[in-house]
């Protein structure tokens, strides 16, 4: 599959409004054809209301029929005392935004904004936490639901939760509605927290590829190298009242999902001499890969795993923690620069998937190839300066990266 291969992005009637956008510019649009397209609907989201008392938001969770974490949302961002804070809005009755709803099929829905929201109320109703950092209400830092006041439990039991629900027949087909989720999805959060590039990709390239960057991004020979808090046992992303542990949800590769962006940047380098087009910016490229590569087959998105986590627990189990250090030269001294580049990432991941029937070779020689890597840093120094990112200086780093674990590799 190349880029040719690609779907077209806007399709039948969506292709017509295109148009009608691009003829607007220049004038070649009437009024009357204008209204036309607005009586005919072509983009129109319909949606109505609806309230939930606070009590009953953990049964909501609970619920089969809501799902709190389709593929489009982030992952968990907020600490207790956010959480805490969110209860105290609801007992001082200040105005809390609408969560947003997507109405899959009749009655079953996708929480596409508001899931911290959510799962805040059902995790404080469930006895989950003990409130903390409250400021007007500082009373009550320390106390669970269940141990309030009376009267202040009665107070919060009588707040409702908005929302806005987008039914299901805003969408006239599949591809519509995905369409329309993401739209929304970019415009609700507009002007809030800002995403990060992998979040947005997140977002808006739902899919196959997508989700095994994901579950490979808790890989623990990746972690280690990134410095990334390892996973544990009673880790469960898929469940949407899970709550990493503090040292995993304030780290900010995991909290804006810039590990699951290292497994993308490994496929998608891979096969960079094939997809990538002079003039994309790496960012463009990287969200091309990722929906091409959500069409993968099967087999395909098994074999990426595959070699990926073969890559990793190779590069991890020859040089470390300090796989993706640089060795590096300030004002006439070299050193270790403590802690992983990208730079050292790309070169060195793709080298070493290119040795993987040499692994026993390489992790025979672990000690050796970790003490001649300063000295191959030396010698390629012009090459590993980050701020060389043309196609010929990726291929320079690339060939020099597998040249030097090649030799190493001979007897």
């Amino acid at each position: 599959m190349s880029l040719d291969d690609l779907p077209t992005l806007v399709e039948g009637e969506e292709i017509s409004s295109h148009q009608i956008r691009r003829a607007s510019i220049i004038g070649d649009v009437s009024d009357e054809d204008l209204n036309e397209k607005y009586v005919r609907g072509d983009v129109r989201i319909v949606v109505e209301q609806a309230r939930y008392p606070l009590k009953q938001v953990s049964d909501l969770v609970k619920s089969a029929d809501y799902d709190l974490q389709p593929d489009f949302q982030r992952r968990p961002r907020w600490s207790r005392e956010q959480q805490s804070r969110l209860i105290e809005s609801f007992i001082m009755n200040v105005p809390v935004p609408p969560v947003f709803l997507y109405e899959t099929e009749y009655s079953r829905y996708e929480v596409m904004d508001g899931r911290q929201r959510l799962t805040a109320i059902s995790d404080f109703y469930e006895g989950r936490f003990e409130l903390e950092g409250l400021e007007h209400w500082a009373e009550l830092n320390g106390r669970r639901y269940d141990s309030l006041p009376e009267q202040v439990r009665r107070g919060i039991d009588r707040r409702y939760l908005s929302s806005i629900v987008l039914l299901h027949e805003t969408a006239k087909s599949p591809e519509q509605a995905g369409r329309l989720k993401q739209l929304v999805f970019e415009r609700i959060n507009t002007g809030g927290e800002d995403l990060s590039p992998q979040e947005k990709r997140n977002a808006l390239f739902p899919g196959e590829l997508n989700k095994l960057c994901i579950r490979l991004a808790r890989l623990p020979s990746l972690c280690q190298m990134w410095g990334i808090p390892s996973p544990t046992e009673d880790e469960d992303l898929g469940n949407p009242s899970w709550q990493p542990p503090p040292e995993l949800a304030d780290h900010p590769a995991f909290k804006r999902m810039e590990d699951a962006e290292l497994v993308l940047r490994f496929f998608a380098h891979r096969q960079r001499r094939q997809l990538w087009r002079s003039g994309m910016r790496l960012d463009e490229y990287l969200s091309t890969y990722l929906r091409i590569g959500n069409q993968f087959p099967a087999p395909t998105i098994a074999a990426l795993e595959k070699v990926f986590t073969a890559t990793s627990d190779l590069a991890y189990g020859v040089l470390g923690n300090s796989a993706f250090w640089l060795y590096r030269e300030r004002r006439g001294t070299w050193s270790w620069v403590a802690r992983p580049t990208l730079v050292a990432y790309d070169s060195l991941m793709w080298a070493f998937s290119q040795l993987l029937d040499k692994k026993d070779v390489l992790l025979d020689r672990a000690q050796e190839i970790d003490g001649d890597l300063a000295s191959f840093y030396m010698a390629n120094y012009a090459k590993f300066d980050g701020r060389r990112v043309n196609a010929s200086d990726l291929e320079a780093r690339d060939t020099a990266a597998l040249a030097f674990l090649r030799s190493l590799c001979e007897d």
